[in-house]
């Protein structure tokens, strides 16, 4: 198990903004989109507040996961620039109250969502934080480096999650939403990697470029964009998409494909310029396209899901398919 680095002497109390923290704000947005994204992509009426309470479930048991993660991934984070400022690996949290949060909220978060929608979304959501907590964080992460491969499942099955919650089933299309995420996963995460590589390095984490090299993990993150592009067009030709969101598949999967190219070519991950430690964008020269492929990732996911979501709202037109 991972042990907590050593508390100062004389330590202040938490903040509650440290416990907000502790939940990974910015993960759970992004959770919350996607399981609201699949909920209303099922085409199913479903009461308004019921809705509400299952996405707010959904939010809190991927909270409940980062604190659970950050309860038990202390001692590295706590060696790596990103992550040295959260709250158990900075002292300002002690471990057990983030393992106590974590497995509160957790608990709290799959019964309130069996009771009020059903158990398939509930069975779901404890799958989802267990896998993240238990299989990623505990086990994957600190022993191979497929572990963002393997691990990308948990946050890829969110708008599955809210899929089952709407209609009780999940269908190839909640499916696809979760290939889209799981494929996204790896250039996305890989690509920030790159240029944080010596913080994994220095943590001991089994990152790709530590174990295979920066030019390996170059090569796999275009081959994994060539699959993933193709993959995000797929949603057009079932019934899930429409042509607006063909659109944005194709146009901005170009982009990502480009930007992957340019990562291939380029020397990111190398051992060469000046690290500049001012932030997380603030990087080497060599490693600036792997910065920019990681940026866009976020930006297009975005665009993909939001798109989705307002052709459904809007009810705009679609090419026919599946259903």
């Amino acid at each position: 198990m991972a042990i907590s680095p050593a508390l100062p002497a004389q330590r202040a109390p938490a903040r509650w903004q440290d416990f907000v923290q502790l939940l990974k704000p910015r993960v759970m947005s992004l959770v919350v989109f996607t399981a609201i994204t699949g909920l209303v992509c099922s085409g199913q009426s479903i009461h308004p507040v019921l809705a509400a309470v299952a996405i707010l479930c959904i939010a809190v048991g991927a909270g409940a996961s980062g604190a659970l993660n950050m309860w038990y991934d202390a001692d590295i984070d706590a060696k790596m620039r990103r992550t040295r400022a959260r709250p158990v690996a900075a002292g300002r949290v002690q471990g057990a109250d983030a393992l106590a949060l974590g497995v509160v909220l957790s608990l709290f978060s799959i019964m309130l969502l069996g009771m009020t929608t059903n158990w398939l979304a509930a069975g779901l959501l404890a799958f989802t934080i267990l896998f993240y907590a238990v299989v990623y964080t505990m086990w994957l992460k600190r022993s191979t480096p497929q572990n963002i491969v393997i691990g990308g499942l948990a946050g890829a099955l969110p708008p599955v999650i809210g899929w089952a919650a709407a209609t009780g089933t999940v269908p190839f299309n909640a499916w696809l939403l979760c290939a889209i995420i799981f494929m996204w996963t790896p250039p996305h995460f890989w690509a920030l990697s790159l240029y944080t590589s010596e913080d994994y390095e220095k943590a001991g984490v089994p990152m790709m470029p530590v174990t295979a090299g920066a030019a390996s993990t170059r090569r796999q993150i275009l081959i994994y964009s060539l699959l993933f592009v193709p993959l995000c067009i797929v949603p057009a030709f079932t019934g899930l998409g429409g042509v607006s969101y063909l659109v944005v598949a194709a146009a901005g999967g170009l982009v990502f494909l480009l930007l992957a190219w340019r990562v291939f070519r380029s020397q990111a991950g190398d051992k060469v310029g000046e690290r500049n430690d001012d932030g997380l964008y603030d990087v080497k020269a060599t490693s600036r396209d792997a910065r920019n492929l990681f940026a866009f990732s976020i930006l297009y996911l975005t665009l993909l899901f939001a798109t989705l979501l307002a052709e459904r709202v809007f009810k705009l037109p679609g090419l026919g398919g599946l259903t």
